[in-house]
C-alpha cells in the first residue's frame, strides 16, 4: 500500500533531501538496528558471576519511518506514521522473558530478541544491557514497527496457474499484536471467503487463540485452537486443544491437468499437556501426553468422473506420547533467505518423536500404531559456509505392514561469497510406502520445479535439487523495498509408479532468472518473487517459459 502511494505521488526521498544518515542506531543503507553495548558494561559471564540483577527496562518502539532522517522526512512517510498504531510498550514487555528485579541471564536477552523478531509486526529487535552500577543492569529494548494494515488486492502466478484475491488484514490490531483477516480468494482448487482472528498473547499471557471460519465454493471449514506452547527453552509446561472441521472437493492431477476429484469430509480434534524440567545445561527435554481423533469420509462428486478412485474412509482415535530434545544453539544472520532482515537459525539438535495407538475400543475403525518424528541440525563449516539439514518420518503400522508412511529429508547449503553475493544449494527427497489414495507425491511448479506446470509428475517418491546464485544489491528505491536478483537451476524427478498418473517423464530440469523485492516496511509478505523459468525437457504440452509471481517468506 505504501509503495503504491509512493509511486503514484512520485515521492522519491532520495530526490528531495541529502542521504546523510543523522541517526547512529541505523546504518545509512540497510536500516538495521545497531544498539551497541557500551564498553563499560561487563560481558554476560561477568554480570552473571557477580549476581547482577535487572534494573530499569526501557522500551523504544520506533515508527515505521524514521522522519528524523532527511531522506525519510517527507509528507507521505509522516502520514503513514500518523495512521499506523505503533506496537504498545506493554505488548513488547509481554514477550520478554525477564522482568525488573530478576537475576540477570544473558541468554534470556538473546531469546527475547528471537521471540520479538518472530512476530510479523516488528521488522527487527535489539535487547541490550546499557548501564551497570552497584550490581544493577539496565536494559534497553529497541524495536521497529512495520506497516500492518493491508486493504488491497493480491495476485500471483506459478505453475501456469493464476490466483487473485481481495482482503482486509490487520496484523497488529490496536498495537496489541493480535491479527484479524477478512479475505476473498480465487485459488487454483477453489474460491475462498474467510474471516480469521489470532491472538498469540491472550490477556497478556502466553496463551494463543486462533479462530477461523471459511466458506468454499465447494464446501467450507472451521478452525479453533487454544494453546500455551513451550514458548521458551525454560518453559516448564504446555497444553492446548484444537479442532478442525472441513468439507471440500479434492482433485487428482497428472501432467498439470485435473484428472479426477472426490468429496472430503474431515473432523479433527486434539488435546495435549506437556511437561519439562526446563533448560539443563545446553539441552531441553520435553514430554507430552495427548489424544487425537481424526475422521475422514470420502465420496464421489455428483456428475464427476466415474472412473475416479475414491479413498477409503478412515477414523483414527488414539492417545499418544511425545518426547522433544533440543539444543540451545541459535545463530543470527542477514542476507540469506531474507533481504536486509535479521534471521534466526537453529544450529543445535532438534529431535522429536511421537507414538500413539489407535484402537477400536476408543471408537476407531482400525487398530494401528501412529508415529511421527523429526530431527534437524545445523553445521557451520567455516566462517562463510553453513549447512542445515532436516528429516521427518511419519505413518501408520497396521495389520503387520507400514501404511501411508513418508520419509522426508532435506539439506540447505549457504556459501557467503561476499557481502552482496551468496551461493545457495538445496536437496530434498521424499519417499512413500503404501500411501493413502488422498496423499499424492507430486512434483511441479508449486513444489519448486519452477519451469513446469503445477502438480506435473507423480510417483511413490520424488527428489528436487536447486542451485541458486543470489545477489543482494544496494538499491533501495523509495526507501521501501530492497532489491535482489537470482539465477537458478532446478533439477528433479519422481520414482515408483503412481497408479493414478501417467508414466514418469524422467529427470526434469529448468533454468531461470528472477527479481527479488524485499519488503522492509510492511508485514504483508517479506519477499516478492518475479521469475522467468525455462523447462529443459518434458512432454510437448508444456510451455517454453513459465512466469512466476508470488510472495514468499524467503529469497
Amino acid at each position: 500500500m505504501i509503495a503504491a502511494l509512493a509511486l503514484a505521488t512520485g515521492s522519491d526521498p532520495s530526490a528531495q533531501a541529502p542521504t546523510t544518515d543523522t541517526r547512529p542506531r541505523f546504518s545509512a543503507r540497510s536500516d538495521r538496528l545497531s544498539s551497541a553495548r557500551p564498553s563499560e558494561v561487563p560481558d554476560d559471564a561477568a554480570l552473571e558471576a557477580a549476581g547482577a540483577r535487572i534494573g530499569t527496562i526501557t522500551i523504544r518502539a520506533l515508527d515505521v519511518f524514521d522522519t528524523s532522517r532527511p531522506d525519510e522526512d517527507i509528507q507521505l512517510f509522516r502520514l503513514a506514521n500518523r495512521l499506523h498504531r505503533n506496537t504498545r510498550d506493554t505488548t513488547i514487555v509481554d514477550r520478554l522473558l525477564f522482568r525488573e528485579g530478576e537475576q540477570y541471564q544473558g541468554r534470556l536477552l538473546q531469546e527475547s530478541e528471537r521471540l520479538l523478531r518472530d512476530t510479523r509486526y516488528l521488522y527487527d529487535a535489539s535487547v541490550t544491557p546499557v548501564r551497570y552500577s552497584n550490581g544493577v543492569v539496565d536494559i534497553e529494548v529497541v524495536t521497529r514497527d512495520v506497516w500492518t494494515l493491508n486493504p488491497g488486492v493480491s495476485f500471483g502466478r506459478k505453475g501456469g496457474k493464476s490466483t487473485s484475491g481481495i482482503e482486509l488484514e490487520e496484523l497488529n490490531l490496536l498495537g496489541l499484536g493480535s491479527q484479524i483477516n477478512f479475505k476473498q480468494l480465487n485459488e487454483v482448487d477453489r474460491d475462498i471467503t474467510s474471516v480469521r482472528y489470532v491472538d498469540r498473547q491472550l490477556g497478556s499471557s502466553w496463551w494463543a487463540l486462533e479462530a477461523e471460519h471459511s466458506d468454499f465454493s465447494d464446501g467450507g471449514a472451521k478452525r479453533f485452537s487454544l494453546e500455551q506452547p513451550f514458548y521458551s527453552l525454560d518453559t516448564r509446561w504446555a497444553g492446548g486443544v484444537s479442532t478442525y472441521d472441513t468439507d471440500r472437493i479434492d482433485s487428482r492431477y497428472d501432467l498439470g491437468e485435473e484428472v479426477g476429484e472426490y468429496l472430503v469430509d474431515q473432523r479433527f480434534k486434539s488435546a495435549y499437556v506437556g511437561f519439562s524440567k526446563g533448560l539443563q545445561g545446553r539441552f531441553v527435554t520435553r514430554w507430552s501426553l495427548g489424544v487425537t481423533s481424526d475422521a475422514r469420509e470420502f465420496s464421489e462428486v455428483p456428475a464427476g468422473n466415474p472412473n475416479t478412485l475414491i479413498p477409503d474412509d478412515r477414523k483414527l482415535v488414539y492417545p499418544w506420547i511425545r518426547v522433544d530434545w533440543l539444543e540451545n544453539d541459535f545463530r543470527a544472520a542477514r542476507n540469506r533467505d531474507q533481504i536486509e532482515r535479521t534471521e534466526d537459525f537453529q544450529y543445535g539438535w532438534n529431535v522429536s518423536a511421537r507414538l500413539g495407538y489407535s484402537t477400536k475400543g476408543f471408537g476407531a475403525d482400525r487398530n494401528a500404531f501412529i508415529f511421527d518424528s523429526q530431527m534437524s541440525k545445523g553445521l557451520e563449516l567455516s566462517e562463510r559456509r553453513s549447512l542445515l539439514f532436516a528429516a521427518t518420518l511419519e505413518g501408520r503400522y497396521e495389520d503387520g505392514n507400514f501404511q501411508d508412511t513418508l520419509l522426508s529429508a532435506s539439506a540447505r547449503y549457504y556459501h557467503r561469497q561476499s557481502d552482496r553475493r551468496l551461493f545457495f544449494a538445496s536437496l530434498s527427497v521424499d519417499s512413500g510406502e503404501k500411501l493413502d489414495v488422498d496423499r499424492e507425491l507430486m512434483l511441479g511448479g508449486d513444489t519448486g520445479l519452477r519451469g513446469y506446470p503445477l502438480r506435473y509428475q507423480g510417483g511413490q517418491g520424488r527428489w528436487l535439487m536447486t542451485l541458486e546464485q543470489r545477489a543482494f544489491t544496494d538499491w533501495y528505491p523509495f526507501r521501501l523495498v530492497h532489491v535482489g536478483a537470482a539465477a537458478f537451476l532446478d533439477v528433479g524427478g519422481t520414482w515408483g509408479r503412481d497408479p493414478y498418473a501417467s508414466k514418469t517423464q524422467g529427470v526434469l530440469g529448468d533454468v531461470g532468472v528472477g527479481l527479488r523485492l524485499g519488503n522492509s516496511r510492511s508485514a504483508l509478505g517479506n519477499v516478492l518473487h518475479i521469475d522467468l523459468a525455462f523447462p529443459v525437457n518434458g512432454d510437448k504440452s508444456i510451455k517454453n517459459m513459465q512466469v512466476i509471481i508470488e510472495t514468499k517468506r524467503s529469497f
